[in-house]
């Protein structure tokens, strides 16, 4: 077999998680891009693995040991990330990228307030309203 093949599938792989890094908002498929670049380069290290082989006569699948380091990793970094994903998603209601950009924001900060006559400002000392304060009065 060349070693075109295998190369050639391993960047279409990579282009396609990169691609999914980039252009998603969900922060799982986001995690599961990154986990199609790592799948890509772990095929391009057994590739090499086997094509260096058949050239040399004692071999030590140093690329094989690598691809099972790789997937361990991977395997960590998925469950962590993961866990953090639902947790974030526990906590602020969403999982979109774009709206989780500054962890000090609220959900209603997206802009100006423009609330009208109703609004007392900062620092009046009165509860905020809307989905957090009626999810903060319900854990409470």
């Amino acid at each position: 077999m060349h070693l075109a093949y295998p190369a050639v599938l391993s960047v279409l792989l990579f282009c396609t998680g990169l691609y999914g890094v980039l252009a998603r908002r969900n922060a799982i498929l986001v995690l599961m891009s990154v986990e199609l670049m790592l799948n890509a380069v772990n095929l391009n290290l057994v590739a090499f693995d086997v094509w260096l082989s058949k050239a040399a006569e004692e071999t030590l699948h140093s690329g094989q040991a690598l691809t099972l380091f790789t997937i361990a990793i991977a395997a960590a970094e998925i469950g962590i990330g993961l866990a953090i994903v639902l947790a974030v998603h526990r906590n602020r209601g969403t999982s979109d990228i774009d709206k989780l950009r500054d962890t000090a924001e609220g959900p209603d900060d997206d802009g100006p307030d423009d609330d009208g006559p109703d609004d007392d400002g900062p620092g009046t000392g009165t509860p905020a309203a809307g989905p957090a304060a009626e999810k903060a009065e319900a854990t409470a």
